[in-house]
């Protein structure tokens, strides 16, 4: 998708939003194709034209697209390690306002899918308004629908953009052509509002805030001081590979079929003979008897032969060697490649020794995430109260956000450390994190302490039915 610059003309923009406007379009477009390009990685449409060296492989089957998932798994294994869980306040107990945002803009979902858009492009972009129903809409934005600018000096966004709706207008080859017809301006002042008309004319309007900068936040992977939105999972080196996965298999399926078809001569034939041949070359080849006279000009008998058939063998190591860099490039393990080798595990402490780099980057994800899912729920409530965030109470400003463990430890190991722990505080075994350690879900744990509440009801008031009555005295 590439935005005109007719947006440039929306009635309404004052001089510094348009300039503001101008410098988020030119970035948009510019790594328009780029995240194409990832994307294009990700999805695993990646054709025998983008890979081919021009030596074996067939010009004519440049459109060939051989199914990869090794992009789609570089994002999904790390982001499925990623495991928002909701926020926390200061003194354990559940953020009761939070925790109404999170289940109005079922952000626990939005989460997840907007992990991968971070995983696969470097960032994405969290917008917020004040809604007159639930209070505060979150919504997240992938670099495809979005666009910022970093202010070093404020060592934050300092403005953005985000297409809030698009016009979806089919073509007549059947592919869909996004028009945007809604796009929000996001900087410190106020969030501008620019809609197109029927007559493809765009008007701006100002909607002021007090929040003292954009109602839009980034959620940033591996960024560096050079590239504050971060780099994407699928970097050049580990699209090369991928390239180099697609190549090979394109190379074993072609040698798969020459060895389908393993390639026979014959010597010596006539000219009949050879024309019956080459007219129905299937049927010499499928034939279970080939019958030949010698040919009356030489006098010569025709000789049979068969090629030595090829073997796959050759890219089958290929395929291996690749599946090993990739995974020293990604954290992944062979195992996530779907390639066995012998550097595949063989017990359950070597798989997770062959996971820690992945955990390790899990929790590099989560740290980071959560200092900007805490800037999303102090603008969040600060809109869900109409107050400013320095005007935020206590329990309101110290909340935090909680990850479940990346490392996914098995239910009985968790549930041996709670045990553990449970001796040296006895206090811990009755409170829920106990009960989550041991396997329950957040479900689960309201039933069990609701049918617990019961339980002692019950046995208060069988106590105070069966009570003894006091003996006169004499």
């Amino acid at each position: 998708m590439i935005l005109d610059s007719k947006i440039l003309e929306a009635n309404g923009l004052t001089d510094v939003e348009r300039q503001q406007l101008a410098e988020l379009i030119n970035r948009f477009n510019y790594y328009s194709s780029r995240n194409a390009l990832k994307r294009k990685f990700y999805e695993g449409h990646v054709t025998l034209g983008d890979v081919n060296l021009g030596i074996a492989l067939p010009r004519d089957l440049r459109g060939l697209e051989i199914g990869c998932e090794w992009g789609a798994k570089t994002v999904d294994v790390l982001a499925g390690r990623s495991m928002f869980d909701g926020f926390v306040g200061e003194n354990g107990q559940e953020a009761e306002l939070m925790t109404q945002i999170i289940k109005d803009n079922q952000l626990i979902a939005e989460y997840a899918k907007a992990c991968r858009d971070e995983l696969e492009f470097g960032c994405t972009f969290a917008t917020l308004a004040a809604d007159p129903e639930i209070g505060c809409r979150i919504r997240f934005h992938s670099p495809q629908t979005a666009a910022a600018v970093w202010s070093g000096e404020k060592n934050r966004l300092d403005y953005g953009m985000a297409i809030i709706d698009v016009d979806r207008k089919s073509e007549s080859s059947g592919s869909a052509s996004w028009t945007p017809t809604v796009i929000n301006l996001y900087n410190d002042d106020a969030v501008w509002v620019l809609r197109k008309d029927q007559r493809d004319r765009w008007t701006a309007e100002e909607n002021v805030h007090h929040m003292g900068r954009p109602l839009m936040e980034p959620l940033v992977w591996n960024a560096t001081s050079a590239k504050p939105f971060g780099r994407s999972r699928l970097k050049k080196p580990v699209r090369e590979l991928i390239k180099g996965y697609v190549r090979t298999v394109a190379n074993a399926t072609i040698g798969l079929e020459f060895s389908t078809a393993p390639q026979k001569y014959l010597l010596g034939l006539t000219d009949d003979q050879y024309d019956a041949v080459i007219n129905d070359k299937f049927r010499a080849y499928v034939g279970s008897m080939i019958a030949s006279t010698s040919n009356p000009e030489t006098g010569e008998k025709p000789t049979f032969g068969q090629l030595p058939q090829g073997t796959i063998e050759p890219h089958v190591q290929m395929i291996r060697v690749l599946a090993t860099q990739f995974s020293a490039a990604t954290g992944l393990s062979v195992v996530d490649t779907g390639v066995i080798n012998d550097a595949n595990p063989s017990s359950s402490d070597a798989i997770l020794a062959q996971s820690q780099t992945l955990v390790l980057m899990a929790e590099q994800l989560n740290k980071g995430n959560a200092d900007h899912l805490y800037v999303i729920s102090q603008m969040a409530q600060a809109i869900a109260n109409n107050v400013a965030p320095e005007n935020l109470t206590d329990d309101e400003k110290n909340v935090m956000a909680h990850f479940r463990n990346p490392a996914m430890p098995s239910v009985s190991a968790t549930t041996d450390a709670a045990l553990k722990i449970s001796t040296v505080r006895p206090a811990f075994a009755e409170t829920d994190a106990f009960l989550e350690m041991i396997g329950f879900d957040q479900a689960d744990i309201r039933r069990i302490r609701g049918q617990e509440a019961i339980v002692r009801g019950r046995d208060v008031l069988i106590d105070l039915t069966t009570e003894t009555p006091e003996t006169p005295e004499a």
